[in-house]
């Protein structure tokens, strides 16, 4: 274009293209801008670049630092902060209600609620049918109520009763046990009951906690020919003598039935 540009110089074409001069040759490219903020304005006179030294919000510019309310009002109001617009909404305290002026923003008195045949005031509270099951509030001339959330209960429905004042069941308090019942042959017993359970050599016994315990009872045997009674652990020695199958008393004699000539007589000792 007529002008001598030195090795390695850099400057801007007309357009907003970036040129440099590298070994007799000169290149050029579109200037990239990199726009850091959300609202930038656009660039001033000369420049390529929008700049974020304010704000351009709904098509009007904005200086930075600037407090302003959106076209819509609503009572929002937004800053103008290194490019970025950030809106906030006013919330207005109980009592009132927003108007679309944000210079008198809460100013309204929102409506009562009328709920059977009794009047609230918004924001007040109160339970339905004086139960304290359902809480109810006054919401600018609504009234929304929801049910007290109940508990999960690890309890059979038959073990499950409401009591009265109550909102919610409860489980009811597990019995103490009153004897011992085996599924086996469906026979109870009472608590402190002794059995035994078909072997004359085990005792059992019912728990107070409805639990079973039951022991075996361990013979000696002192005699070489105890008299074993049916219905009795142990064997006797006390009432005789058991021998070849047949029982003796004490003191009797009786032939042997292994040589006939040999007397044999049982001695309780």
């Amino acid at each position: 274009r007529g002008l001598s540009r030195e090795p390695g110089a850099r400057w801007t074409e007309p357009g907003c293209r970036s040129c440099t001069c590298q070994e007799g040759r000169v290149l050029c490219n579109a200037v990239s801008c990199s726009i850091p903020c959300s609202h930038p304005l656009p660039a001033p006179a000369g420049g390529c670049c929008p700049t974020c030294t304010g704000c351009l919000h709904e098509g009007v510019a904005r200086a930075e630092g600037d407090v302003f309310s959106p076209s819509d009002g609503n009572c929002t109001i937004c800053v103008c902060l290194a490019g970025n617009v950030s809106c906030l909404s006013l919330e207005c305290p109980p009592g009132s209600c927003p108007s679309p002026s944000p210079s008198d923003c809460c100013s309204c008195h929102p409506a009562k609620c009328s709920f059977r045949g009794r009047t609230y005031a918004h924001g007040a509270r109160f339970s339905l049918d004086g139960d304290g099951c359902t809480t109810c509030v006054c919401q600018g001339g609504e009234v929304e109520c929801s049910f007290a959330p109940c508990p999960i209960l690890d309890c059979p429905q038959h073990q499950r009763h409401l009591r009265p004042g109550q909102c919610c069941s409860s489980c009811r308090d597990p019995l103490a046990p009153t004897g011992c019942f085996l599924d086996d042959n469906g026979v109870e017993f009472p608590v402190g009951q002794l059995w035994s359970p078909g072997d004359p050599c085990e005792l059992c016994i019912c728990q107070a906690d409805g639990s079973v315990s039951c022991r075996r009872t361990e013979c000696l045997e002192t005699c070489p020919y105890p008299i074993r009674i049916p219905g009795q652990c142990c064997p006797d020695c006390s009432a005789g003598c058991t021998y070849m199958g047949r029982v003796f008393s004490n003191n009797e004699t009786f032939p042997s039935e292994l040589d006939p000539c040999l007397s044999c007589i049982c001695l309780v000792r």
